[in-house]
């Protein structure tokens, strides 16, 4: 059976099935949940705990969606571990509002299951595939001792919590990018991963739409419930351009040449692991705090403008350029200049921050996340159409 439970390639891409999407779902709540802690904690320990929480939420997510890569889910067996996992990661969501109060060992037994169950599951099932067998051997050792140091964050209490949890996610994060070196067993080869490029590039794509998806949702539930005056309607229509610029940044004609270039890579691990496993979290993060940001706008739109509130409508869009451009740095290998100088404008904009009103900052940083969007759709509108055939790299103009 565990042969069967490979997905069958016969040189088609991998397709993004109904049950990764459903399986999605419960990542719609984390996103949520993290968004009003951030909210409810404007401080610099507030903004640290959330960025620990979405980067654990994030491991969890990317790493089952590397396993889905290779694991068929249309075998019942890897429904099951899907369906499995959901009811694991309900606990997950649910315990992040109070992950680092009563509920932190909920939060941390959860985390360590659903980490370790999931290589578990998948070292049985990759066991007469020599290569993946090793290096689920080698992830399965990285994921006990980081699952171990979640435990025992979990068992701590205050600032020893925080540092403990920062040990345990730094192991995370660092294992993919070291190969999950381990003595005996050596290092993991980006080009023994066999990664189908195209579905990596869709699986990602599809969590950035989640984070999206709870930014237009923010700002519909807050507009309801507030009087429609000229500047929360205004609030409002800034809100959902920010949303509508991002989306075309990220998901505009470079989406497509990217998930071209990765499938057509002599090393599609190597792009995969930096453009779809790293650079993500940038983005997902950037989207998060500009969901935070309209959500301030949208209740105090004329101010004051604290710093804290400066620092989240300017820092949100801030962090979404510079993931933006590590991930177009990563698969084209291009500096982007329209974006660099996005990133420059902002942070000039952040001097100015106080002396500004919450609606003026944000229609600044929508008026430079637009003409960025536009700017580059105008240059891809000038390149050949991608082609499954041909692998497209954006040309110098197109930088």
């Amino acid at each position: 059976m565990a042969k069967t439970l490979l997905r069958r390639r016969n040189g088609r891409r991998a397709e993004v099935t109904s049950v990764e999407l459903f399986f999605d779902l419960v990542f719609v709540i984390a996103v949520t949940q993290i968004s009003h802690a951030l909210l409810e904690h404007m401080s610099w320990r507030g903004a640290l705990e959330a960025a620990l929480l979405l980067a654990a939420i994030w491991w969890a997510w990317i790493d089952t969606a590397w396993i889905t890569n290779w694991l068929d889910p249309a075998r019942l067996p890897v429904r099951l571990m899907l369906f499995v996992l959901m009811a694991i990661g309900l606990v997950i969501t649910s315990s992040l509002p109070e992950a680092f109060g009563e509920r932190g060992l909920s939060f941390a037994l959860a985390f360590a299951v659903f980490q370790m169950g999931r290589t578990l599951f998948a070292l049985w099932a990759m066991r007469h595939d020599r290569g993946l067998f090793v290096n689920f051997e080698r992830i399965t050792i990285w994921y006990a001792v980081s699952a171990a140091l979640w435990v025992i964050g979990g068992v701590a209490q205050g600032d020893t919590r925080l540092a403990v949890w920062l040990v345990a996610l730094a192991i995370d994060t660092a294992g993919p990018a070291l190969g999950f070196v381990v003595p005996g067993l050596g290092r993991a080869d980006t080009r023994e991963w066999s990664v189908d490029g195209a579905h990596m590039a869709e699986r990602s794509g599809l969590f950035v739409l989640i984070a999206l998806g709870e930014s237009v949702l923010a700002t519909g539930i807050g507009f309801t419930g507030l009087v429609w005056t000229p500047e929360v309607v205004l609030a409002m229509g800034a809100s959902l351009l920010q949303a509508i610029a991002i989306w075309s940044i990220y998901f505009g004609e470079h989406a497509e040449r990217a998930s071209r270039t990765i499938a057509h890579s002599a090393d599609p691990g190597r792009l995969a692991r930096v453009a779809y496993t790293y650079v993500p979290i940038l983005i997902v993060a950037g989207i998060i705090v500009s969901a935070v940001g309209d959500e301030l706008t949208l209740a105090h739109p004329s101010g004051p403008t604290e710093w804290a509130t400066a620092l989240i409508l300017v820092g949100g869009p801030a962090l979404f350029l510079l993931g933006a451009t590590l991930f177009k740095l990563a698969v084209f290998g291009l500096w982007p200049w329209p974006r660099l100088v996005g990133l420059a404008i902002l942070l000039v904009l952040l001097a100015f921050g106080t002396s500004l009103s919450p609606l003026l900052l944000s229609l600044a940083t929508t008026l430079i996340l637009a003409s960025i969007g536009i700017y580059e759709q105008l240059l891809l509108s000038r390149l050949p159409a991608a082609s499954d055939d041909v692998p497209l790299v954006l040309d110098e103009e197109a930088r």
